[in-house]
């Protein structure tokens, strides 16, 4: 309908996209570079972070190790000293009477199970505490009756 020579009407024609009409984006190369940069050192200050946790994790758990190690050690030195003790013969005998392996010149004995308790002031309770001596007069008084006597 139109040739080309023909001028088309301004209702149909179209526009070209020019660069100065087009709406121009806020982010530029060099803010998309920034924002790049910005997000590749958040993400090594992250995998720092996680290797400081870690170390220290680490450190934590190497401490408790040393505790655990020392308590170990010192249980058996325990362990080493009562083996000592009960090597030695008096003990070994001890135990024996126990089980009534003692010397032939023993007399074994036990105590009746149904016997009654003993009162708690008995002769040996530790209940019954000794009465302390009465001081009577200083401490120079005492010496003077220890080296000389009492006065009549």
């Amino acid at each position: 309908m139109y040739g080309r020579d023909a001028e088309v009407p301004e209702e149909t024609a179209v526009a070209a996209p020019s660069s100065a009409s087009a709406p121009r984006l806020p982010i530029t190369t060099r803010r998309l570079a920034l924002l790049v940069g910005g997000l590749v050192a958040l993400w090594f200050v992250g995998v720092f972070a996680r290797q400081v946790g870690e170390a220290a994790s680490a450190a934590s758990q190497a401490d408790q190790m040393r505790a655990r190690n020392a308590a170990e050690a010192r249980d058996v030195a325990s362990l080493e000293q009562e083996l000592q003790l009960i090597k030695q013969p008096a003990f070994v005998a001890q135990m024996a009477r126990g089980y009534l392996l003692g010397s032939p010149r023993e007399i074994p004995f036990t105590i009746d199970p149904k016997a009654a308790p003993l009162p708690s002031n008995a002769p040996g309770s530790a209940a019954i505490k000794p009465d302390a001596p009465a001081q009577g007069g200083s401490p120079l008084d005492s010496w003077l009756k220890a080296l000389f006597g009492s006065q009549p």
